[in-house]
């Protein structure tokens, strides 16, 4: 807790495992405490067995609490992580009581309790600027250090989740032996006249010659090497792998040497990309150790052979680091998937790339394309897969159902170049940008703001002249006519540099700039040699455009000369034999190119990274390093430096490069006019200029910010307009908010529902077509707990059935035929809830049998069986009413009730159901008809029946058309389109039922979901994460609301234990009171629960028989405790 000890405000742990108080000397000094006379040095145990050095005590201390004096004897002794420890002889004293749970300290006082409330830590990360930094500094406000390090995880692909996937688990196994035989093998041809080459194996250390061992006994157990006696003979190393463990290296450099170079054509990137227009689903399939499935020829086995301490051995598959490995490897591919290529498969060397047009064609595809990797004996390794995506990265491109864009990553070193800080920065980026003038209309002109700063005694002012300059290169130089689409066939130039501070490099083809790249150096990265450095931006460049340049002819230029000998170099250390043998896949030679000829790959390694208020936070952590750490946290930190300069000073810079809002000043009688400091006003409003970027941050600070808390549109426009003014001031505040996730997430819906009304079908006649669902939740009566209610929709007579909650599909099947069928016959259609009982296969079954079709209602929407609705409120009406009259079992009454509900006028049809159906009043002790010469026989009953149809049919669509208008006019019209995201609301309710642990403060909806099918005018089909898989994914449109925001991510969190029902049930975790009220004389016990609900805790007041009947178990349980 933070207290006033001394007058200053302190950190204060209260410790009951401390026998005496301490302060720090620091704080002691600070706070000008000094010891009592007469206290002497001393020394005290700390925990652990250690000895800590005291400087006396300071008696009488004042430490404020809740505005009430407590004073303390201090001991000044250097504790650590706190500012003032409170111990036991204080705690006892002032006879205090910690409340650990609650976080919080109760003092037992005469005058009554005095409770301090601890300071909670809050959740998150709180991003503050570097001025409020230092000013809280200067105020006294301790900083805190916290060293991060970063991690990378990833939930592992768990295959019996992705669909299709699940069927081929003998695809996803590992190797275990050699591949099968096939067509044709991996050849090696030689140059003519070339002789065996043999070199000496290097030297190893004894850590390395065990674990070679262990993997060639590995490599001979799975079949891929055998022992040798050939003449070749490559040398072998280790290259340590980032989790520790060691890489097998064959050095082929001399084979590769001397091998005929194998041409097989690569397809061309943009004919590939051609073919995903339409595509909408994406499966990316990764072969494991794909080389080590393809079988070398007989003859050619023994150019493999390499030596080691442990003997000679060979390669009987292809291994890594031949020359033609790549290309043999693209031949493999497209033999095996010939017939599907172009159609749902592209490929580019291991890249094999699914796509179709729909979610069935897709599990189509990608089951053609499985069945033919099992075919052929081709194995995939699981975790490198991506299956099911709706976006995905190729060959530098993002492909989506939106067509192909180019990776933001080709143009990101330039895009994101910091602005210049100095004149030195300048020269940087203009060194860089005039290196393609050629290709920039007017470059001079365009340049001229900032090559003025560059000049001798020019004091370094940024303008807004400067800005525009900036911002106007860096679009030239990130799009067309400088950037260039490559054309594969023709040879291409990679720049590359390496300096101090990270590599730069550039794709280059006949002049024309592909992409850029550049990235810093990372932790010991920076320590590495030159050579090393040099030759990794070489790697770094190869492997980022490795889409561009396997198979094709690279010319690399670097300014470090001896990377021209890097394939004919003697001696290599690990590092560089990791990335020669990376090299071979490759047809490149490297060329020295002198630095001051390599401008643009120079630039971009030199390019500074860090922004200027990067550099005031890097001063600021300087000043504030001697600080020691008063907190150690596990849970994981956000860290962010805000880039953001004075809002008012932004405006008047963009304010001056507005051209008519200047204009406009100058106009005599005008009602714009500029202030004191500069800024021009309209009507003493600040005029805001037509810059999106400034007019975005106001709006984002007026609706997000923690003094705004997301405001309506109309607040929050009355709230701008009284400081700022800009035309369309107010459509773009209704923009905002309607696109702003949280308001959509958690705000209520204050509109009339969505989705106009609906109505069924009239039927054409009686008991044709009907409607079912239970009553539940009722007490036990003759062994039955529930009813089941089946009513027909045209006379709207009713069956009350008494059942057991229990009984099943085979159960309710008997008894339908025995009192529906054998009344009625068998019904052309059903209409019923989603009770897991009508949606089993035994009952849809039964139904298909008889011909009846089920219908079953709209998930989380029961009005579309209204009337089965409707009939249960009146049924249970009836029944309360005759338990109430008569006493006894409600299922002695269930006939009368039956009776009596189908023998009462029913507006909608204007008669009886009971006339409705049998074409005559039913005779009662109270009304009754006389048979005698009101009889009627033969064609005249006939007759009479089928107008009495005919009637009901025309009262009900009257009825229908006046409930339709009067719904209407409390809904509104919603549709959406096939591909829109919608939020999907979330039932409030938890608990086991709707008293118990209502969450008032969780999201109303979660999404955004993608609409993926219309099914009917009023309900929605949804892509649901597999999370959700169990659900329903068909939804009411008065369940979905509008995603307007550009994000494609999950917003809102889906709860783990979100229930079908979208409810998420609460969790009582113990009982923390127990009272009792009175309520019409009687006493009812009450209990406080501690909930737990979706990892937060409630508390709520329930009645104690409620919680021993839902959780009996539980309960029991706290009161043996």
């Amino acid at each position: 807790m933070t207290l006033l000890v001394g007058g200053f405000e302190s950190h204060v742990l209260f410790d009951s495992g401390a026998s005496n108080c301490f302060i720090t000397p620091e704080r002691a000094e600070k706070s000008g405490i000094r010891s009592s006379a007469g206290e002497s040095a001393g020394m005290v145990k700390v925990a652990g067995g250690g000895f800590l050095s005291t400087l006396g005590r300071a008696r009488g201390v004042e430490i404020e609490i809740a505005g009430q004096s407590m004073p303390a004897d201090l001991v000044i002794s250097p504790v650590e992580l706190y500012d003032v420890i409170l111990g036991m002889d204080w705690l006892s004293h002032y006879r205090v009581h910690l409340d650990c749970y609650r976080g919080r300290v109760v003092f037992e006082r005469d005058a009554g309790r005095l409770v301090y409330q601890g300071v909670r830590p809050t959740s998150g990360s709180i991003v503050i600027s570097a001025i409020q930094a230092e000013q809280l500094l200067e105020r006294g406000c301790e900083a805190y250090l916290a060293t991060i390090s970063m991690s990378e995880s990833g939930a592992g692909v768990v295959m019996g989740d992705i669909e299709v996937v699940q069927d081929f688990e003998d695809v996803f196994q590992s190797l275990k032996g050699l591949p099968p035989s096939r067509s044709d093998p991996f050849t090696i041809e030689l140059e003519p006249g070339t002789a065996p080459i043999s070199k000496t194996p290097y030297r190893m250390a004894p850590a390395e010659l065990a674990e070679l061992k262990k993997q060639i006994e590995d490599l001979l157990s799975k079949g891929f090497i055998r022992p040798s006696v050939s003449p070749w003979g490559a040398p072998v190393l280790f290259v340590k792998k980032k989790d520790g463990s060691f890489r097998l290296c064959i050095d082929y450099r001399g084979l590769n040497r001397v091998t005929v170079k194998n041409r097989y054509p690569l397809p061309r990137i943009d004919e590939l990309l051609d073919q995903l227009r339409g595509a909408t689903w994406f499966s990316k399939i990764d072969l494991a150790s794909g080389y080590h499935q393809i079988p070398i020829d007989e003859a050619d086995v023994r150019k493999t052979a390499f030596r080691t301490r442990y003997g000679h051995f060979e390669f009987v598959v292809m291994p890594f680091g031949l020359t033609n490995a790549p290309a043999a490897f693209m031949r493999l591919m497209n033999d095996v998937f010939r017939e599907y290529l172009d159609v749902f498969v592209i490929i580019f060397i291991d890249d094999i790339l699914v796509y179709s047009r729909s979610q069935e064609e897709h599990a189509t595809h990608l089951r053609l394309v499985l069945e033919k990797l099992r075919e052929q004996k081709l194995f995939a390794k699981l975790s490198k897969c991506s299956f099911w995506q709706r976006e995905m990265g190729f060959l530098g491109h993002i492909v989506s159902a939106e067509g192909v864009s180019v990776d933001p990553a080709k143009i990101e070193a330039i895009r994101d170049w910091p602005r210049p800080s100095s004149a030195t920065e300048i020269r940087s980026f203009l060194g860089l940008a005039g290196y393609y003038r050629r290709f920039v209309k007017g470059f001079a002109t365009m340049a001229q703001p900032m090559t003025k700063l560059t000049g001798k005694d020019v004091p370094f002012i940024w303008s807004a002249e400067c800005e525009e300059s900036f911002s106007q290169l860096k679009e030239m130089l990130t799009t067309t006519p400088v950037l260039a689409l490559p054309e594969p066939g023709k040879p291409y130039m990679v720049y590359t540099d390496a300096s101090g501070i990270g590599l730069g490099c550039v794709l280059m083809q006949e002049g024309r700039v592909i992409a850029y790249a550049s990235r810093q150096w990372q932790g010991s990265e920076r320590n590495r040699p030159t050579h090393d450095l040099e030759l990794g931006a070489v790697i770094f460049a190869l492997k980022i455009w490795r889409s561009y340049l396997l198979g094709e002819t690279v010319q690399v230029f670097t300014d470090h000369k001896s990377l021209q000998h890097i394939f004919t170099q003697p001696m290599m250390n690990a590092r560089q034999t990791r990335w020669v043998e990376f090299l071979a896949d490759y047809q490149v030679s490297i060329n020295y190119h002198p630095g001051k000829a390599n401008l643009v790959a120079d630039a971009l390694s030199r390019r500074r990274y860090d922004s200027a208020v990067e550099r005031d936070v890097e001063s600021l952590v300087g000043e504030i390093s001697t600080l020691r750490l008063c907190a150690i946290s596990q849970e994981p930190l956000g860290l962010e430096a805000v880039d953001q300069a004075d809002l008012l000073s932004r405006i008047r810079v963009a304010q001056q490069s507005d051209q008519s809002l200047l204009d406009a000043t100058r106009v005599t009688g005008s009602e714009y006019e500029v202030s004191a400091n500069g800024t021009i006003l309209v009507r003493g409003r600040v005029c805001v200029p037509k810059d999106v970027e400034l007019r975005h941050q106001i709006l984002g600070e007026a609706h997000a910010s923690k003094f705004s808390i997301h405001p309506g549109a109309t607040k929050m426009y009355h709230d701008l307009k009284r400081y700022y003014h800009w035309v369309g001031m107010k459509r773009d505040v209704a923009d905002w908010v309607a696109k702003c996730n949280t308001c959509a997430l958690v705000k209520a819906e204050h509109q009339v529902p969505g989705g106009l009304l609906q109505s069924l079908p009239i039927p054409e006649w009686k008991w044709d077509r009907i409607t079912m669902d239970f009553v539940v939740g009722l007490p036990v009566s003759r062994t039955f707990d529930a009813i089941w209610v089946i009513v027909d929709r045209l006379t709207k007579s009713a069956h009350f059935l008494a059942i057991k909650k229990t009984d099943g599909a085979a159960v309710l099947a008997r008894k339908f035929v025995r009192e529906i069928v054998r009344l009625h016959g068998v019904p052309a259609s059903i209409v019923s809830d989603r009770d897991p009982r009508f949606t089993s296969e035994f009952w849809r079954a039964f139904q298909a049998e008889m011909g009846t079709k089920v219908h079953l209602s709209t998930a989380y929407h029961p009005q579309t069986d209204g009337q089965s609705e409707r009939t249960i409120q009146t049924l249970e009406d009836l029944l309360r009413m005759c338990v109430l009259d008569w006493g006894g079992h409600w299922a002695d009454h269930l006939s009368l009730v039956e009776f009596a509900y189908n023998n009462s006028f029913q507006a909608s049809i204007g008669m009886a159901p009971f006339e409705a159906l049998y074409g005559r009043p039913c005779r009662t002790p109270l009304c009754w008809t006389q048979v005698g010469e009101r009889s009627m026989y033969g064609a005249t009953y006939v007759q009479e029946t089928t107008e009495k149809v005919r009637v009901v049919r025309l009262n009900m669509k009257e009825a229908q058309d006046r409930q339709k208008s009067y719904a209407d006019r409390r809904r509104r019209e919603l549709e959406f389109q096939v591909g829109d995201r919608v939020y999907l609301k979330m039932a409030m309710l938890r608990g086991p039922n709707r008293s118990i642990a209502e969450n008032k403060l969780s999201p109303r909806f979660m999404g955004p979901f993608p609409v993926v099918e219309r099914v009917g005018p009023l309900a929605y089909r949804l892509e649901l994460p597999e999370i959700m898989k169990a659900f329903h994914k068909v939804f009411h449109v008065s369940m979905l609301r509008k995603c307007l925001h550009p994000t494609e991510e999950l917003v809102a969190r889906i709860p783990e234990d979100l229930q079908p029902d979208l409810t998420v049930p609460a969790v009582p975790m113990r009982i923390l009171e127990r009272r009792e009220k009175v309520l019409r004389n009687k006493r009812i016990p009450l209990l406080r629960i501690l909930w737990d609900c979706s990892g937060s805790t409630e508390e709520t007041w329930e009645p104690e028989a409620k919680m021993k009947l839902k959780f009996r178990k539980w309960f029991d349980k706290q009161v043996e405790e």
